[in-house]
């Protein structure tokens, strides 16, 4: 008996922002000071450091939990299972439903119980909820829905990651320009293949750590927008990040009986593509070993960085065959690890 993934689906919202549509902005420092460089200059810097180059916007009329549904939908259908026989169905995101030109959540009911209506799930019995913890939530809506399965709690689980991240962005912070929407989700079920999940971790630094990411004002202080935002200390986020996950995808492999080499895919939190390699090198450096090529397969540079959607929708897009010069094959062994507010961390190995 094994837990696996028995399917995947992603929704990509269809509109698409260019880092050119940044170039009218007025982009300030969190002390309220305008910021001297030509916003070309600074678009130029950011793509040099995020890899990003466009993002995707959901359109004015969705929410987030129409994103969830939507990959919900498409993994139910790839898996071929019943959506009556779920037993959980759980949804990670940050900020809920948020309307367009508003930045007030809204959360009730959860997001998950929403799915569950749009999804016309009749069975009282499916249970749904919602995972906020930062941008690694998916990867710990899947951590618990194994050990529910474990548990004999569970057969089947949908756990979908979705956010929209467009509507709670100050367009006077440079920041705005990494965020983005989409939705990915997965299947997870007992089945009797060989493979699945082997090992998982997780941890949460809250000390110092805990206001790496808020919600906040605008930067622009003579503004009278009473509304809040999504705000980062992006240089402690990455020292704190270079520091941590390495050490975190370490433990979570020395827990088996699998080697550093037998590692095919690290699929990482879409986040930023020199943070991500800088984190994915530091990994090996632990193991005295070089990176291997093609081993950490990026959406990035034209999705952006939708939070806790990007590594179920990378996930979907490998399988589907839809990012270049990448794919999973049977029995390979995937490290799957994420980093972001709380300060969180996880990852989870997985034998395909």
């Amino acid at each position: 008996m094994s837990i696996k993934i028995t399917g995947t689906g992603s929704y990509i919202p269809n509109e698409i922002e260019k880092n050119n549509a940044f170039v009218n902005h007025q982009f300030f420092t969190g002390d309220g000071l305008q910021i001297k460089q030509d916003t070309t200059t600074i678009i130029d810097k950011f793509k040099k450091i995020t890899g990003i180059e466009e993002r995707r916007y959901a359109s004015p009329q969705q929410n987030t939990s129409d994103l969830a549904f939507l990959a919900a939908e498409k993994a139910i259908l790839n898996s071929k299972i019943d959506p009556e026989t779920l037993d959980h169905i759980i949804v990670a995101h940050n900020f809920g439903d948020v309307n367009k030109n508003s930045s007030q959540a809204d959360t009730v009911p959860s997001l998950a119980a929403r799915v569950k209506h749009k999804l016309q799930i009749k069975n009282p019995y499916c249970i749904a909820y919602d995972v906020l913890f930062g941008c690694p939530g998916w990867i710990e809506g899947v951590i618990q829905a194994h050990s529910f399965i474990i548990g004999n709690r569970a057969q089947k689980c949908l756990i979908i990651g979705a956010e929209t991240l467009s509507r709670v962005v100050d367009k006077h912070d440079r920041d705005s320009m990494i965020y983005s929407d989409g939705s990915g989700a997965v299947i997870l079920e007992k089945t009797n293949e060989p493979g699945g999940i082997i090992s998982s971790i997780s941890a949460s630094y809250t000390l110092e750590e805990s206001n790496f990411l808020f919600f906040g004002k605008t930067y622009k202080n003579t503004s009278d927008d009473e509304n809040k935002y999504i705000k980062m200390y992006g240089r402690k986020i990455y020292e704190f990040a270079l520091n941590k996950v390495p050490n975190a995808m370490k433990a979570c492999l020395d827990k088996t009986d699998f080697h550093i080499t037998d590692i095919k895919k690290i699929l990482i939190h879409q986040a930023n593509e020199k943070m991500d390699e800088a984190i994915v090198k530091r990994f090996y450096d632990l193991y005295d070993k070089a990176v291997p090529e093609g081993i950490m397969p990026m959406s990035i540079q034209k999705l952006g960085n939708s939070s806790v959607a990007t590594i179920p929708t990378l996930f979907d897009l490998i399988l589907k065959g839809k990012i270049k010069n990448q794919s999973i094959n049977k029995g390979d062994v995937l490290l799957f690890a994420s980093v972001g507010a709380g300060m969180n961390i996880n990852a989870f190995l997985y034998q395909f």
